[in-house]
């Protein structure tokens, strides 16, 4: 009946995993506690979780990212201590353990924290950008939102039920095989992916339909911001390599459920073929996610240091550079194994040819903000700090392109340096100055600023003492991943990396701390006027903070780049119009909700050979869209009387910021300035 779950499936083999599996049940339970004390879970329900607006989603996916991002940081600061104290000794961690532990690390940040991050943001700003009212596909919005947190509480329940893979993030054959990882932890990861990814593709054909169909009148292509050029191409990269990682793990789980030999070296299979297929979605995914933060960053150097941005079409034809040749470098993760040496030396050129258009990145965001009038937000120094740190990585990243070198550094933990000081600066840097930037557009209010410095300062002083030592260590032949070592030489380099992740974690700490007091304060923050930052070019930035639900009561006719700014110079910015027409917007769906659900359901039921609710799920699945399918009227209607009266309040409120705006805020035209008008 419950196929091969147990009573041992729980983690008694370890006090850590014990440990791990009682902090994730009780937080969950904490979280419960709270929502029930003060009678949310009504409100949490139709306001938030079955909501198909944009925003809505795109916070949660931001929710999510940030939860995960601890659950991640966690096993990295684990992996830290454990090398710290593991000098000819086993330290506190089991093998097994550690594996655990260096495979949900790697497999958490990238599918689970910097996917729904990016994914987040996207929400938030490319459809205010791009002057719509709404994504393509609200519904398809949802449901990408609640596959990714299907996948997402996977292998969170990996750490209370079962193991997880000990295979690495990567999850290479023969060590995801059935003879090398007979239990349950590989499969946790094939199908963690499997529902995770189908969410990405869905996202990605979401936000290119709404780029390509739904910009404003006058919007060409070559009047986007940046930031939604680089969602464009991003877009575009996750349609066309996501499905590769899904064909990998689908196979791989033939492999391993059904005795099939795609990867196995056995009866016809090929494991280099899941190499090469887990690669081809790979690197174009190290693109995926860090080309929205360089658009983030071009947001940030225009916006807050007041200047049009320098060289916008040389940062557009360097964006589609890089999208393309993204696709023609994976084969530099494998040099070693095997190709003739012309193969490696075509991939070990194209891939020091994609620094070029990076380069041309960094130059033009220098000379934007030279001379700039730059106002010295935590979104500033990230991008500063992203500049100083990410040149290392690129010119690490250049060095490891030689083939000979990589031969050199393979596998040892100068290449766990690379890819984090690609990583952290690269992407989370860049996703945490586009949080803070647009946080008063989503929330309506601004950070806590002197609290964002001192987290940032503890990032970057963390980063660069965690990670430094690594390449050292690289040079002296450390491998990645071991648990323990006998050579005395590394174990200072491995306290200072340890000292680095504390460090971190002291600013994962002010960042926890910054957002409670920017809540508690939020009315002293409040933004009265939709552009907080005075200087905002984009139309993201003409609209309320927070937005209505339809976003713009006419949507605005764009006729320069930077257009925003362009109508603040004509005085048309906030012209009202002669009339307000009727706006249709999507009702709230639980389907969303629940077909994430189902789909975890099925990946639990798969995981453990639960064969029968295996059944019962997918024809859930299948009924749940067919039912959907004959909902015919999906559309609310906002009538011009609701639309004026929200309007109405919105000017009210921006003229009494103008006048006296700490009372603005206490006004109860202000209070009721944002309440949404919408239907269930």
């Amino acid at each position: 009946m419950l196929g091969k779950l147990t009573i041992d499936a729980l983690p008694f083999y370890s006090w850590v995993a014990m440990g791990g599996a009682g902090v994730t049940v009780g937080g969950a339970l904490l979280v419960m506690a709270v929502i029930t004390y003060f009678g949310k879970w009504r409100y949490l329900w139709t306001e938030w979780l079955t909501s198909l607006d944009h925003k809505r989603i795109g916070i949660m996916y931001i929710v999510l990212a940030l939860v995960m991002l601890v659950r991640g940081f966690v096993d990295a600061i684990m992996m830290r201590a454990q090398q710290a104290v593991a000098l000819n000794s086993e330290g506190y961690l089991p093998p097994d353990h550690f594996d655990q532990i260096f495979s949900s690390h790697g497999t958490i940040m990238i599918f689970f924290m910097a996917m729904p991050f990016m994914t987040g943001l996207l929400n938030i700003a490319v459809p205010l950008q791009i002057g719509a009212r709404d994504v393509a596909f609200p519904f398809l919005n949802s449901v990408s939102l609640w596959m990714t947190a299907g996948g997402a509480a996977l292998v969170m329940i990996s750490l209370v039920i079962g193991k997880f893979s000990t295979a690495g993030w990567t999850g290479y054959p023969p060590y995801s095989g059935i003879e090398y990882s007979p239990d349950v932890g590989v499969d946790y990861w094939i199908c963690a992916l499997l529902i995770s990814g189908v969410g990405s593709t869905l996202a990605g054909i979401n936000f290119v339909v709404t780029i390509i169909k739904r910009r404003a009148p006058g919007m060409t292509l070559m009047r986007m911001p940046l930031f939604t050029w680089t969602a464009l191409i991003s877009s575009l990269l996750m349609v066309f390599a996501f499905p590769a990682l899904t064909v990998a793990c689908a196979l791989l789980g033939l492999d391993r459920f059904f005795g099939m030999h795609f990867f196995t070296n056995e009866d016809g299979g090929n494991l280099m073929n899941y190499i090469n297929l887990f690669w081809i979605w790979g690197h174009p995914e190290v693109y995926i996610l860090i080309l929205p933060a360089f658009g983030i960053f071009s947001e940030v150097v225009s916006t807050l240091s007041a200047k049009r941005l320098y060289g916008y079409r040389s940062l557009v034809y360097a964006t589609i550079a890089i999208g393309l040749l993204s696709f023609c470098v994976w084969l530099h993760h494998f040099f070693t194994m095997g190709s003739s040496a012309n193969v490696n030396a075509v991939f070990g050129i194209a891939t020091m040819v994609i620094a070029v258009p990076t380069g041309v990145k960094i130059f033009d965001w220098l000379l934007t903000l030279f001379r700039g009038r730059i106002r010295f937000h935590p979104s500033i120094y990230w991008t500063i700090g992203f500049i100083v740190t990410f040149v290392i990585g690129g010119m690490s990243g250049v060095l490891l392109a030689m083939p000979p070198v990589d031969y050199l550094f393979h596998n040892s933990t100068f290449l766990v340096a690379h890819f984090h000081n690609a990583i952290i600066p690269g992407v989370l840097f860049g996703y945490l100055a586009g949080f803070g930037l647009w946080f008063p557009k989503a929330m309506g209010f601004k950070l806590n600023e002197r609290w964002g410095f001192r987290a940032f300062w503890c990032w970057l002083i963390g980063f660069y003492l965690a990670f430094m030592p690594l390449y050292v260590l690289g040079f002296h032949g450390m491998a990645r991943r071991m648990e323990t070592y006998n050579v005395a030489e590394w174990q200072p380099y491995l306290v200072v990396a340890a000292l680095g992740a504390v460090v971190i974690l002291c600013g994962v700490v002010c960042q926890v701390i910054q957002m409670t007091l920017s809540i508690r304060h939020w009315r002293e923050e409040r933004d009265l006027t939709g552009d907080p930052w005075v200087h905002g070019r984009s139309l993201e930035w003409m609209t309320s903070s927070p937005p209505p639900p339809y976003n713009f009561a006419v949507i605005p006719t764009v006729k320069s780049r930077d257009a925003f700014h362009e109508m603040k110079r004509h005085g048309t910015a906030y012209r009202r119009p002669a009339r307000y027409e009727d706006i249709y917007m999507p009702k709230n769906s639980a389907v969303g909700p629940l077909l994430g659900g189902l789909a975890f359901l099925l990946g639990f039921a798969a995981v453990w050979h639960i064969w029968w609710l295996v059944a019962v799920s997918a024809l859930a699945i299948l009924a749940t869209v067919v039912i959907r399918c004959f909902d015919d009227d999906p559309d609310y209607c906002i009538t011009a009387a609701e639309v004026e009266a929200i309007e109405n309040r919105r000017f009210e409120a921006m003229a009494l910021a103008d006048t006296e705006p700490e009372e603005a805020a206490r006004h109860p035209a202000f209070a009721a300035q944002m309440l949404p008008a919408r239907a269930t």
